[in-house]
């Protein structure tokens, strides 16, 4: 994995992961694992202090640590091209992510944004007309897009392995909210359940948007309409916890999506299982380097994570770094969306043409498409269940 004919490493500016942040330091360490990237400055933190203190944790320069975002883009947009950051990535709350996104964009800086991308449907459309009218590369952190064994199976259905696709179970339980945790000033529990700060969903928002991610990316299938039910199970809590959705695809296929934040012992169990007429797979997170395979009749089959081994496609192939037996998961995972966002970097800053929409790396469309998962399973629930349409125009295929 290099730079081509860049021949340099690209500049990194952070918004957000100061002291204390757990996401904003995945994010520079998936960006650095590759040795493709560096973190050269940041806005860390809303505290102007608070955000020079935090620039040694990322051995960026005291110039160079801005007290907001805002500096951060007029001052870097003012210094020579070969020293100016090359991409900004977002790592703040939910509210936040439009506003500094789209003055990112503006300034003509590439934008790898965590997820949900905005705060509402509205902002991911705006978002997404500001991206279509620059040149700029804009990834969403989806991570769990990029495991080896994810992008095996997405190969491996879009070339018909699997037959024609009739059902997707995906799930994400988490159990960390089972009691009223914002109420003991714990950080990420109070912005996760405060409707001001994570929109209009909390469980569904925060983890059912990457269930769903997930099974849109392994099957290319489109929904269609979407029932759901969503319940806010611990007492006085503002947001859902728990909740359920049945997704009719175009193809008239069936998805479900349950996410949990409240099931006693579970951390971050993120699986999938599809059903296809020729065959069915199942992959779960916590495991990340196993997939099992199903056929009827025969023996089942497990799929590692393998480079070297001949059942491995291109796809599958490409996102592994280490022989076979020795765990790829997390940071590897995220590193790959960064991986494969960079290549369209460097297409960029060589004046080379790039794919916008049909991309390995979840993108603007499907950050759009994710906040349209969001609106209408609320609205569903508010329904009690009723069938909502749920299609999105600028949908990857």
């Amino acid at each position: 994995m290099t730079n081509g004919p860049l021949n340099r490493k690209l500049r990194m500016g952070l918004v957000g992961g100061g002291i204390g942040s757990f996401i904003g330091k995945v994010h520079s360490i998936a960006a650095c694992l590759d040795n493709r990237a560096v973190v050269v400055a940041g806005a860390f933190s809303s505290d102007p202090e608070r955000s020079k203190a935090s620039a040694e944790m990322y051995d960026v320069a005291p110039d160079r640590a801005y007290g907001s975002y805002q500096e951060m883009l007029e001052r870097e947009s003012q210094l020579p091209e070969d020293q100016r950051i090359d991409f900004v990535s977002v790592t703040t709350p939910n509210h936040t992510h439009f506003e500094i996104a789209k003055a990112a964009v503006e300034a003509g800086f590439n934008v790898v944004c965590d997820k949900p991308m905005t705060f509402n449907l509205e902002q991911a459309k705006e978002l997404a007309a500001v991206v279509e009218k620059s040149d700029v590369v804009f990834a969403l952190t989806h991570n769990y897009t990029g495991y080896p064994l994810v992008r095996q199976a997405r190969e491996m259905i879009l070339s018909g392995e699997l037959g024609e696709i009739q059902a997707i179970r995906s799930n994400y339980i988490q159990g960390w909210l089972r009691t009223k945790l914002e109420e003991e000033n714990q950080k990420q529990a109070a912005w996760r359940t405060d409707p001001s700060r994570s929109g209009a969903a909390g469980c569904f928002g925060d983890i059912a948007t990457h269930a769903y991610n997930l099974g849109r990316f392994m099957t290319g299938l489109l929904p269609e309409a979407i029932s759901c039910h969503l319940r806010t199970f611990v007492p006085g809590r503002k947001l859902d916890d728990y909740g359920t959705a049945v997704i009719k695809f175009q193809n008239g296929g069936l998805g479900t999506v349950t996410a949990s934040q409240i099931s006693h012992g579970r951390e971050n169990d993120v699986f999938i299982e599809v059903d296809g007429t020729e065959g069915s797979l199942q992959w779960r997170q916590e495991e990340p380097n196993v997939m099992v395979v199903r056929r009827n009749g025969q023996p089942h089959q497990l799929y590692t994570r393998d480079p070297n081994a001949p059942f491995m496609n291109a796809s599958g192939k490409a996102a592994c770094r280490l022989p076979s037996g020795h765990p790829e998961a997390f940071f590897e995972a995220f590193a790959n969306i960064y991986a494969a966002a960079f290549d369209d970097m460097v297409k960029r800053a060589t004046g080379e043409s790039f794919e916008r929409k049909d991309t390995i790396y979840p993108n603007v469309y499907d950050g759009v498409e994710g906040m349209m998962f969001i609106e209408r399973a609320v609205a569903s629930s508010k329904q009690d269940g009723a069938w909502v349409p749920f299609q999105y125009d600028g949908a990857r295929k």
